[in-house]
């Protein structure tokens, strides 16, 4: 569950418009986007009781040349016994020093981990080639560590993405690394790798759907890694508007059971 609205949105942005951005020139105007979303989840990660999570994302950012820099506030809802960080997921344990997991379910409310990022788009090499974006995060600890809502540690991040146009299909690519800073409230937490693969095609000139497999290394030591797939929509209602909505089926233990998710954005 790294992130999951920011996540998926950059991946759905790139299987959507990607290729059109990679074939704008260098010198091409400043472009700024704004987004509100939302996302919903819910599983007992192995516990005996499940976790919900509202997560509810502001975000901008700013594309100038071949980089695009964002920033993404969130207010964050848990509802569970405190073993299931959002920018984690379920970490499978009740013994983190007996400071989060509750023994009984509990609401947390409250601002959430602000995140920094920033994307290089490489330019194209030749023709009929992938598109590469390179992008580096980090999350910042704005969150109430003592209310699970966040590991009060910052965090950072390093991805690769790779989209190829077939036709009307375009097939994507990310591969990822996560640094995470030691928490004394969570000390088991490690370091982790991630990767999806999916594609985007459209039905019509404002409608285009797809679909994304996402993997995730185990992100502590007690826990295991998580398997989703992530059918998506997006609508192009006008010219500088979108809104993308999605759903994820979690197939392991310390992933979400269901969750569901939309992203309303403006551009100019």
């Amino acid at each position: 569950m790294t992130n999951p609205l920011l996540k998926y949105s950059i991946i759905v942005g790139l299987a959507c418009i990607g290729t059109a951005k990679a074939q704008e020139p260098d010198n091409s105007p400043p472009r700024h986007n704004f987004s509100i979303g939302g996302y919903y989840s819910y599983g007992d990660y192995g516990q005996t009781e499940d976790t919900t999570i509202r997560y509810l994302p502001t975000s901008y950012d700013y594309t100038l040349s071949n980089w695009n820099l964002k920033v993404a506030v969130p207010y964050l809802e848990v509802s569970g016994l405190g073993n299931v960080l959002v920018n984690v997921g379920g970490i499978g344990t009740s013994e983190f020093n007996g400071l989060v997991v509750r023994e009984e379910t509990k609401t947390s409310r409250g601002r959430g981990d602000t995140v920094l990022s920033a994307t290089y788009q490489f330019p194209t090499f030749a023709e009929g080639l992938p598109f590469i974006d390179l992008g580096f995060e980090v999350k910042l600890p704005t969150a109430d560590e003592q209310q699970g809502l966040g590991t009060g540690k910052t965090d950072y991040g390093v991805q690769l993405d790779l989209y190829q146009l077939l036709g009307e299909t375009t097939i994507f690519a990310t591969a990822g690394y996560k640094f995470r800073g030691r928490s004394s409230l969570f000390s088991e937490m490690t370091n982790s790798t991630y990767a999806s693969l999916g594609f985007s095609r459209p039905l019509s000139q404002q409608w285009s759907y797809g679909l994304i497999y996402d993997y995730r290394e185990a992100a502590s030591e007690t826990s295991k890694e998580t398997h989703e797939l992530l059918p998506y929509v997006s609508w192009l209602p006008a010219p500088r508007w979108s809104l993308m909505s999605y759903l994820v089926k979690g197939f392991t233990r310390d992933s979400a059971n269901f969750a569901a998710g939309i992203q309303l954005s403006y551009r100019w």
